[in-house]
């Protein structure tokens, strides 16, 4: 009789390697971008990001915490093992947020940040492949 460990395919080590390389950067530039937007004073913020300075206080410290959250779930339950499909559901959120930036930019007509957006979003998808399909994290026991 075969068990589970015999019908999965095993995820080679250099796989699983790179989506934590890739989880790390990933959530570095979420969470970099999140203390950006919650710590710097509003008109130096919008010096480097023009929308910070026409829009309230409030709404780019809100962004700025959805940014840090979705940082710290890229990498935290993965790396704790404690619920780690949180990642997975935070690398869908990223992803979204993403899609939602684009069109925020593209609206204003903000193209030169679209690049950024783009290496954002495929962090988040391949995280999200990675850690729900290639080689998800089992959780602790």
């Amino acid at each position: 009789m075969m068990n589970e460990a015999t019908i999965t395919n095993p995820v080679s080590k250099r796989a699983n390697v790179g989506i934590w390389i890739i989880q790390v950067l990933g959530a570095a530039a979420f969470i970099l971008s999140g203390v950006m937007k919650t710590m710097m004073p509003i008109a130096d913020l919008a010096a480097m990001m023009p929308w910070a300075g026409e829009f309230s206080v409030e709404f780019v410290r809100f962004i700025g915490v959805v940014d840090l959250a979705g940082g710290f779930g890229l990498l935290l339950p993965s790396l704790t093992r404690i619920a780690p499909r949180l990642t997975v559901i935070a690398a869908a959120c990223c992803v979204l947020l993403q899609i939602l930036a684009i069109g925020f930019h593209a609206s204003r007509g903000e193209l030169s940040v679209l690049p950024t957006n783009a290496v954002y979003i495929t962090l988040a998808l391949i995280v999200l492949w990675g850690r729900g399909r290639k080689a998800p994290i089992t959780p602790r026991s």
